[in-house]
C-alpha cells in the first residue's frame, strides 16, 4: 500500500478517535477503527447487516490488509453484531458527521442552503415478542449537497415532534433554511430554528387549526380582491416526471398583522401558498398547500424551498427503500437497527458525491464489483 493511501485511511479512522469503545476489554482482538471502516466499505458495496459485512470482508481480505492494520485478521460477523448492539448511536453519529464535513470540504460543499427534516419508519424492524413497533427515524438532509446530516430514533411517529428539537441541536443550521412538513409545524420548533440562527419554511395543515384557517381565509380574500390591498409575489413553474405534468403557482406574501396567533411564532415574516394542478393519463387533480416562513419575500425562492423539501422523499427515503432495501431489514435490536440505518445514510451521502453519470444504485453495484471505484468513493488513493 502506498504511504498516501495509508495516510488517507488513517485520516478516516481519525474521525473516530474520541469514540468510546463499548466492547469488553477481555479478548478484544480487533481495532475499533478497522471495524467501522470495514462496515462503511461493505455497506457501500451492498451489505445490509453484520453477516453480509463479515462475508464481504472475508472475500476482500487481501485488499483490506493493504489499507487497514487488522492485527488479528478479518473480524467475524459476531464481532460486527456485538459492535452494532453495544455502541450508542448518539456517540456514533457525530463521528460520521465529522467525516461528512471533511467530504463536503473535499468536494467544495462548504455551505448548506436548505435542510429538509422528515421521518421514516423502518417497517420490518418491529419486534412483536417485546411489543415493539417499527423503529421511526427522523432525518436531516442537506438538499443541494445530497448529504445526510443526522438522525434521531423514536419509538412512535407521534414522537417526531419531540425528536426534531433535539436533532436541530445536533446539526449546524446557521444561515440555512430548514423545511419541515406539517407534523413539525410547532411554535417550539420555529423558535429553536431561529434561536440557532437559521430560518424556516413550515407546511401548515389542520394540526394548527387556527393558523391554517387564518392563512386560508386571508389568501381567499386577497384572491377575490386580485391582491389589491397587499404586496404579493407570484412564481409559476411546470414540472414533468413519471408521466405526470404539474403546473404549480406559488404566492408569497408578508404575514398580515391580524393573522391569528402570529405573535406566538418566533421570526414569522411571510406566508406562502402553493397551488398545484396535475394532469396524468387525461385526468386532472389539484391541491393547495399553505406555509409559514421566516424568510424574506421572494416567491421564486419560496417555491424552491417548497419543492426542494420533497428531495428528502425522492432522494433519501426512496433511495433507502429501493437501493438499500431498508424496509426489508429484519434487524430488531434497536441499537443495531439505528446504527445500520445511519451507515446506509452515510454510504448514500458518499455515493451521491460521485460525479459520474451513473445512478446511485449503479454506483453501489460498481463499488461492489470494482475495488478501485470503492476506494474512489471513500477518497482513498489507488496505485
Amino acid at each position: 500500500m502506498s504511504s498516501k493511501a495509508f495516510s488517507e485511511v488513517n485520516s478516516i479512522i481519525e474521525e473516530f478517535k474520541d469514540l468510546q469503545d463499548p466492547r469488553s476489554t477481555i479478548n478484544r482482538r480487533h481495532l475499533l477503527g478497522d471495524l467501522i471502516v470495514i462496515s462503511v466499505m461493505a455497506v457501500i458495496a451492498g451489505s445490509d447487516g453484520p453477516l453480509a459485512i463479515a462475508t464481504w470482508a472475508e472475500n476482500q481480505a487481501e485488499w483490506l490488509k493493504q489499507h487497514l492494520e487488522l492485527p488479528n485478521g478479518i473480524p467475524s460477523h459476531d464481532t460486527f453484531d456485538r459492535l452494532f448492539r453495544t455502541i450508542k448511536p448518539e456517540a456514533f453519529q457525530p463521528c460520521f458527521q465529522a467525516w461528512i464535513t471533511r467530504v463536503s470540504e473535499l468536494h467544495g460543499l462548504t455551505e448548506t442552503n436548505q435542510i429538509a427534516i422528515d421521518g421514516k419508519a423502518l417497517r420490518r424492524s418491529h419486534d412483536n415478542r417485546n411489543s415493539l413497533g417499527p423503529l421511526y427515524l427522523v432525518s436531516a438532509w442537506a438538499v443541494e449537497q445530497g448529504l445526510s446530516l443526522g438522525q434521531l430514533a423514536t419509538e412512535e411517529k407521534s414522537n417526531e415532534i419531540t425528536a426534531i428539537p433535539d436533532l436541530l441541536d445536533q446539526i449546524e443550521i446557521k444561515n440555512a433554511v430548514v423545511t419541515i412538513d406539517a407534523a413539525g409545524c410547532q411554535k417550539s420548533i420555529a423558535s429553536k430554528i431561529v434561536s440557532n440562527k437559521g430560518d424556516y419554511v413550515l407546511a401548515v395543515k389542520g394540526n394548527q387549526e387556527l393558523l391554517h384557517q387564518a392563512i386560508q381565509e386571508h389568501f381567499m380574500q386577497q384572491m377575490e380582491n386580485d391582491f389589491a390591498t397587499t404586496v404579493v409575489e407570484k412564481y409559476q413553474e411546470e414540472v414533468k416526471g413519471h408521466g405526470r405534468v404539474d403546473d404549480v403557482t406559488y404566492y408569497h406574501m408578508p404575514v398580515p398583522d391580524e393573522l391569528a396567533t402570529k405573535e406566538k411564532w418566533k421570526g414569522l415574516t411571510t406566508i406562502g401558498v402553493a397551488v398545484r394542478i396535475s394532469e396524468q393519463n387525461g385526468t386532472c387533480t389539484s391541491d393547495v398547500r399553505y406555509y409559514i416562513g421566516s424568510i424574506p419575500l421572494n416567491a421564486k425562492r419560496f417555491g424552491q424551498y417548497a419543492r426542494g423539501h420533497w428531495a428528502i422523499e425522492t432522494t433519501l427515503h426512496w433511495c433507502l427503500d429501493v437501493t438499500f432495501r431498508e424496509d426489508e431489514c429484519r434487524v430488531r435490536n434497536r441499537n443495531s437497527a439505528n446504527n445500520l440505518a445511519w451507515l446506509k445514510r452515510f454510504a448514500l451521502s458518499l455515493l451521491k458525491q460521485q460525479k459520474d453519470k451513473h445512478s446511485v444504485a449503479m454506483r453501489r453495484r460498481i463499488a461492489g464489483w470494482n475495488l478501485r471505484y470503492l476506494a474512489q468513493v471513500l477518497g482513498i488513493p489507488t496505485v
